[in-house]
């Protein structure tokens, strides 16, 4: 009997390669890692990569590096990244700390993440501590056998020798490093080639207790708790710098945003900050990487005492400032989804229609322009992956009082979640944008609408500005972007707005319901050239009695809620009930701006008014 081969659609039905993968793992850092498109925020992880390659060079001893991002743009992505390639490349050992359990004995709970991280296999498929150890014994001995074969040759050399051999060469060793002043240290690392030993050397190395006898037998002296931490830190030193003879150490800290204090009242950043200073100021190479919140850097390390002399140790010189990651464009939606997508047909050894599907370019270019994060993608890829839907072409009747019904029901649908929905820049600037699409050749406010467009070069917008009407003989070019979102993602957006020249634009509108705080001085600052000094430039209040209609109709086109309504009878209808063209956001949109800064200094929005004598 033959097992059956599942078809591309059954796959499907039964397969999801997006579910449970929208949170990076600690075991997705050292092990098998997701797909992984390397050019999406290519600027961090090539920053790591560079940095190691400037200590290989001899061009630098120690540098340091802090990528900051909101939360799931994909700061544990890119640390997967960092350490899937810098094993590919070996030339370095990767320590990764991620778990802060007590910030009051931070030094311990390092020696026992380094301790950890050494245990993870290496480019050679075995322990980073074995790598070590067998570097030590090869330079010693000036030769040049591999970590299997001393794993292989230790059970009969202690048969034959007993402990002795292992005194004798960490005798050795000391002989020719004279710097390393902790001889145990040497000899816990060699002892974790033998596999009747490899775990309690590891014990030993995280900075714990053997019992009497297995000290006795492996020569080592038990830890004095008393002087953990001095003894941890010091220790912790040690073992980094003999790393260094062979590998650069690459250090990484993640998820500083933790929010335990210490009882000295210092947060997670900022002891892991002093941690790394030390650490800095002591090691004699090594590539420090630290991750946190845009916020936490802000708050936290720039706030603390002689902060300058703690962030000269946290960035690199030359930028003096964290790296920051971008939110996702259309095009690195799609690049990410097409690798995800790859990998997963190619397990299953399935050639699909074209690569993204079942999804379509359309649909994901569509979501892309809501600037989601990566963790966010990968949550809609979960939901939306299944297959593709039939469309029923019904007969083209005109249906008008049936899609008058729907209208109703899908209009008291949102009305129960607009909270919701006014956040949701992608599904409101989607609608807008079809609502412009339904008035090409109509004359609106003095406007005759041309075409509605995608904004060009992509590249520059980012997927920030949503879309361009083109009015008037192509005289009048408005660039439309709905922005909920503060901070950067705003000040990038309004950056583009302002930017007529690039986008060709004649007028910039910005569409938020939200009030911009007056600390945000950088918004503000742009807001005020959209307004004083770019003609036309304007904000136009979002307010959910304009948007709920066009929210509502949209969807019905999109998705005719039965097949006896086809696409042309919700135009007729949206023309025949001017659900759009007495729009009032719709026409605030269109009308030229009659901002005075002269009276209104506050650059306060506009705010749409209902239509009397509409057109």
């Amino acid at each position: 009997m033959t097992n059956h081969k599942l078809t591309i659609d059954e796959l499907i039905e039964k397969q999801n390669p997006f579910a449970g993968n929208d949170v990076v793992r600690k075991q997705q850092i050292w092990r098998k890692s997701f797909p992984d498109a390397i050019s999406i925020n290519a600027h961090a992880s090539n920053a790591v990569l560079d940095a190691v390659a400037k200590i290989c060079q001899g061009q630098k001893e120690i540098t340091s590096i802090t990528i900051t991002s909101e939360k799931g743009l994909g700061k544990s992505h890119i640390i997967s990244r960092i350490r899937h390639q810098l094993q590919i490349e070996d030339k370095t050992l990767f320590i990764y700390m991620n778990k802060y359990d007590n910030l009051n004995q931070i030094k311990y709970d390092f020696l026992q993440a380094v301790a950890s991280s050494l245990r993870a296999f290496g480019n050679k498929k075995v322990m980073q501590w074995q790598e070590i150890a067998t570097a030590l014994i090869n330079e010693v001995k000036q030769v040049s056998y591999t970590p299997e074969q001393y794993i292989n040759q230790y059970p009969s050399l202690l048969d034959k020798y007993s402990s002795k051999f292992i005194e004798q060469l960490s005798e050795n060793i000391q002989i020719r490093k004279p710097e390393i002043t902790n001889p145990y240290i040497v000899k816990a690392i060699l002892w974790t080639l033998s596999p009747a030993h490899v775990n309690l050397a590891n014990h030993w190395l995280s900075g714990l207790q053997l019992s009497e006898a297995e000290a006795k037998t492996m020569g080592l002296p038990n830890h004095q708790k008393q002087d953990q931490e001095t003894e941890s830190l010091r220790n912790a030193r040690q073992i980094l710098d003999i790393i260094s003879y062979y590998k650069i150490p690459v250090i990484c800290f993640d998820e500083l945003d933790d929010p335990n204090v210490a009882e000295n009242g210092l947060t997670t950043a900022q002891v892991i900050a002093g941690l790394v200073k030390d650490l800095y100021n002591n090691l004699k190479s090594a590539v420090f990487l630290l991750a946190m919140y845009p916020e936490t850097w802000r708050d936290q390390i720039e706030t603390l005492p002689q902060a300058e002399a703690v962030i000269d140790r946290l960035v690199s010189e030359n930028s003096r400032k964290p790296i920051e990651l971008k939110y996702l464009s259309p095009d690195d939606i799609i690049t990410i989804v097409q690798q995800w997508l790859k990998e997963f047909y190619q397990k299953y050894e399935q050639i699909p229609p074209h690569p993204l599907y079942p999804f379509n370019e359309n649909q994901l270019r569509s979501f892309g322009k809501a600037k989601p994060t990566i963790r966010g993608l990968l949550k809609w890829c979960a939901d939306n992956f299944s297959q593709p839907k039939v469309v029923v072409e019904p007969e083209k009747n005109n249906h008008v009082n049936e899609v008058l019904l729907f209208y109703d029901k899908e209009l008291k649908k949102l009305t129960t979640s607009t909270e919701k929905l006014l956040g949701d820049e992608l599904k409101i600037s989607k609608a807008l944008k079809f609502s412009f699409q339904t008035l090409i050749g109509e004359t609106i406010e003095g406007m005759t609408i041309d075409a509605v467009e995608e904004i060009e070069p992509v590249a520059d917008n980012n997927g920030f500005l949503d879309f361009k009407i083109i009015a008037n003989n192509k005289k009048i070019k408005i660039g439309v972007d709905v922005v909920q979102q503060s901070g950067s993602t705003l000040n990038a957006a309004l950056d583009r707005l302002i930017n007529y020249k690039t986008f060709k634009l004649t007028r910039g509108c910005l569409v938020r319901s939200d009030k911009i705080s007056p600390g945000a001085k950088v918004a503000r600052d742009k807001l005020k050239t959209l307004h004083d000094q770019k003609h036309g430039g304007k904000w136009v209040a979002l307010q959910k009695q304009d948007i709920l209609p066009i929210l509502a109709i949209s969807r019905i086109y999109d998705d005719p809620p039965s097949v006896t309504i086809s696409k042309k009878d919700v135009l007729n209808f949206i023309k025949d009930g001017k659900i759009v063209i007495n729009n009032p956001l719709i026409r605030e949109i269109l009308r030229p701006s009659t901002y005075d800064p002269m009276i209104d200094g506050d650059y306060r929005m506009v705010i749409p008014q209902s239509i009397i004598n509409a057109e």
